[in-house]
């Protein structure tokens, strides 16, 4: 298909009226003015619920945000553990259809936040039945949470996997699917999505915190990998304390590819809702050490310990990922 991947000068509000092209895959920048809102949370019922719920001591708020070392457990939190895989599908969609109805609602637009992994294949119930005719796609504003700075149509790219598995089968607008400049360094990337969110923000289809100044997207799907990391926010790594920009670039990652952009934690912790999706025995460790079932000395020390949101952190497990509970 004809593509046209998103670019934007960097002297917004303006957008640029001329579009990078790249290799088969990408979608134009458009931008939608909608009035923003504060919502309330979404409970759904499971095979298997653990919730609790404790708040964040004021003390540790910084900047007017989410302190960057609160733990999973420090906020508003549910845990959902199923028996299948299918079973985990079934409830996330239903998760996802109902805050879309809700978010299309009462502020005219719904932004959502994919991830690469398996969570594209945890979204495959929303292209059948009852969900693919009944939720208002045309609200739907799609970005990511990180990105490999690879051409669109390469393998280890999350739009790839995405347009695939999920975006090629729903009616989205075409201009609601906001893709990374491939054809620019991993920096310049990074600055470019920066950029965007910036416009989308002032035109308001992006909602804004008021408590942190940050883009509060409606809902945000995580994945999370075996050592914990999410996005593309490792163990260990330097960017796990950057607190100013909102989108950033890694030239080292641990995992291949080397080269990426990825949200910040004051982003992914603006958010309104997020649904950590973590099917698989391979996540059970990391799993155990997050919900606190770690040691003293481990504490704090996964990156997915630092996803605590101003909103709702709802965890997506099965049977094998919570095996260690």
């Amino acid at each position: 298909m004809a593509s046209a991947s998103l670019s934007l000068s960097s002297t917004l509000p303006t957008l640029s009226p001329t579009l990078r092209t790249s290799p088969k895959l990408s979608f134009p920048l458009r931008s939608l003015s909608v009035p923003s809102n504060s919502l309330p949370a979404f409970s759904l019922s499971s095979s298997l619920t653990f919730s609790w719920v404790s708040r964040l001591h004021p003390t540790k708020r910084q900047l007017g945000s989410r302190s960057l070392g609160a733990s999973a457990t420090d906020m508003a939190s549910e845990k959902k553990v199923f028996d299948s895989g299918e079973d985990l599908a079934v409830s996330l969609a239903k998760y996802t259809a109902d805050l879309s109805d809700h978010f299309a609602k009462k502020r005219g637009a719904f932004t959502v936040v994919l991830s690469g992994g398996s969570l594209i294949k945890c979204l495959r119930k929303l292209v059948e039945p009852p969900y693919i005719d009944s939720i208002d796609w045309s609200k739907w504003h799609v970005f990511w949470a990180d990105e490999r700075v690879v051409p669109k149509d390469h393998v280890d790219s999350n739009y790839k996997l995405a347009f695939d598995g999920f975006l090629s089968q729903v009616p989205i607008p075409p201009g609601h699917v906001y893709a990374i400049n491939d054809a620019l360094s991993a920096e310049g990337a990074a600055d470019d999505y920066e950029t965007c969110l910036k416009h989308l923000v002032s035109t308001k289809v992006v909602d804004v915190s008021a408590a942190s100044g940050f883009p509060k997207f409606d809902l945000m799907l995580l994945g999370m990998g075996p050592d914990g990391h999410v996005a593309s926010l490792f163990p260990g790594h330097p960017l796990l304390s950057e607190n100013q920009k909102w989108v950033t670039f890694i030239k080292d990652s641990p995992k291949p590819p080397p080269e990426r952009i990825t949200f910040t934690f004051p982003v992914i912790n603006s958010s309104a809702h997020i649904a950590l999706v973590a099917p698989g025995a391979s996540k059970a460790d990391a799993v155990y050490t997050a919900l606190g079932g770690g040691s003293s000395q481990n504490a704090e020390t996964l990156p997915v310990q630092k996803v605590a949101p101003e909103g709702v952190l709802t965890w997506f497990l099965d049977k094998d990922a919570a095996s260690k509970l």
